[in-house]
């Protein structure tokens, strides 16, 4: 059983695959990227909370195209725009009989859009959800895959230390590429937020901060590699 809600898919719209592909976090402007990889399992944790469901497979990819970016997007970065999760899950075969399933996929969807806003600041206007049948027991939420990213050393470069102190940064990491990677009129950082900040927030701290380092007229963008 497929259920679908929100705005519709457009067509033909250009998806670079890859297990490091990056989501727009956030508006255009905000200039920050999140690695799907954390994104999903912010979300998988979200739907292993709905009472009797077993989470599946999750992916996060664009529902409409934004504005054209102000700012560079980075290597296996999706441009910004409105996104749309798909997701697949099974129910427990002991709460099968008495809950409905269209009542159950709801409290799914409503979890996926609460997560993706407040945990992580995607801004997700369609969910589409799959049922894959029935299940003995939830899965347990704990046995998540472990983050893949490598927490780097403070670089001597003045923009990793201005980030230093700032609430929620829980270090720079190396997981997509060099913690701070420099070139003529850009600088991009890349950064894991620990649990319990929203990664958009934090994000848009790291980026004005390390903007205050740069040459007037750098593009600053932000790539959040991993989540606590």
């Amino acid at each position: 059983m497929t259920t679908t809600s929100g705005v519709g898919r457009m067509g033909a719209v250009r998806e670079r695959l890859g297990p490091r592909r990056l989501l727009p976090l956030g508006e255009a402007a905000d200039g920050v990227w999140l690695a799907e990889g954390a994104a999903r399992r912010v979300l998988l944790r979200a739907v292993a909370t709905v009472r009797g469901v077993v989470p599946g497979t999750l992916r996060v990819g664009l529902a409409e195209e934004g504005p054209d970016a102000p700012f560079p997007v980075p290597p296996g970065g999706l441009p910004p725009g409105r996104l749309r999760i798909a997701a697949e899950f099974a129910t427990e075969v002991a709460q099968a009989a008495d809950r409905p399933l269209l009542g159950v996929a709801e409290e799914v969807r409503g979890a996926l859009f609460a997560s993706a806003d407040r945990e992580l600041g995607l801004v997700v206007v369609t969910v589409d959800l799959r049922v894959t049948g029935l299940a003995e027991r939830a899965a347990d939420s704990s046995a998540a895959t472990p983050p893949v990213g490598r927490f780097a050393g403070v670089s001597e470069d003045p923009a990793a230390h201005a980030l230093l102190g700032i609430p929620g940064i829980a270090g720079l990491t190396s997981a997509l590429g060099s913690p701070v990677h420099r070139t003529p009129g850009a600088l991009r950082m890349e950064l894991a937020v620990a649990a319990g900040h929203r990664a958009l927030d934090v994000a848009r701290a790291a980026r004005a901060r390390a903007a205050e380092t740069a040459p007037e007229g750098t593009a600053v963008t932000v790539l959040v590699s991993e989540i606590q």
